[in-house]
């Protein structure tokens, strides 16, 4: 059962004998009336914050349902873009470490080429060297052989007086002083040949191990 202020101010008793003062019932009749219209009053205004507070409640909850769906959204996005980027960064490498092996593969074939390359030059220059020398021994013993004299051929023959020897012994004498002379300027020529020869073959300029040039180059 609900009252009012006024029913509490209108609420009357039967009388009896020994009864209570009229005069103070209805003085605690009108305060009990205020301080209820007053509770009647503040419960309204109760009643209309709680509804307010209730509104901001369902506001406040749609914001954290709008703030958790968010979240999730950019959790979701952000493990995707992790992955992605986990994902291309391991494309990276790989691809990294294929154009490394690459890189090596085909330095390691240029590196063999060049190391072909520098033994077939220096199998060049040691057939060059040998054939050289080659071609020098063969002229050092074909001049040697052409300087010897067994048969004392170009020897000059003992000196005669001009006037016992015939005019064609004197003319054939003076061929042979000319051609002696000849002859022994072709071997002191020949000497001078076989001593250039002895020294260019006794030392050869870049006669290096090939092996040690091969490490070096490694």
């Amino acid at each position: 059962m609900k009252l009012t202020a006024l029913e509490i101010k209108q609420q009357t008793f039967e009388k009896s004998l020994r009864g209570y003062d009229v005069a103070e019932v209805k003085s605690f009749l009108n305060i009990v009336s205020s301080e209820w219209e007053h509770l009647v009053s503040k419960n309204k205004e109760q009643d209309k914050e709680i509804a307010q507070l209730k509104e901001k409640l369902k506001h406040y909850e749609k914001v954290e349902e709008a703030l958790h769906e968010t979240l999730q959204t950019a959790k979701q996005s952000a493990e995707q873009r992790v992955s992605g980027a986990r994902e291309e960064a391991r494309n990276k490498i790989e691809k990294a470490e294929i154009e490394a092996e690459n890189i090596l593969r085909e330095a390691r074939q240029q590196r063999q080429q060049i190391r072909q390359s520098v033994m077939r030059l220096l199998d060049r220059r040691e057939e060059i060297i040998r054939g050289m020398r080659s071609y020098l021994d063969m002229a050092q013993e074909s001049l040697q052989t052409f300087a010897k004299d067994e048969s004392a051929i170009f020897s000059m023959p003992e000196q005669e007086d001009d006037e016992d020897l015939p005019d064609k012994k004197k003319i054939n004498t003076g061929a042979s002083s000319n051609n002696g002379g000849k002859v022994s300027d072709q071997k002191a020529s020949g000497s001078r040949d076989g001593k250039k020869q002895n020294q260019s073959t006794s030392s050869a300029p870049g006669t290096e191990d090939i092996d040690e040039l091969l490490d070096d180059i490694d």
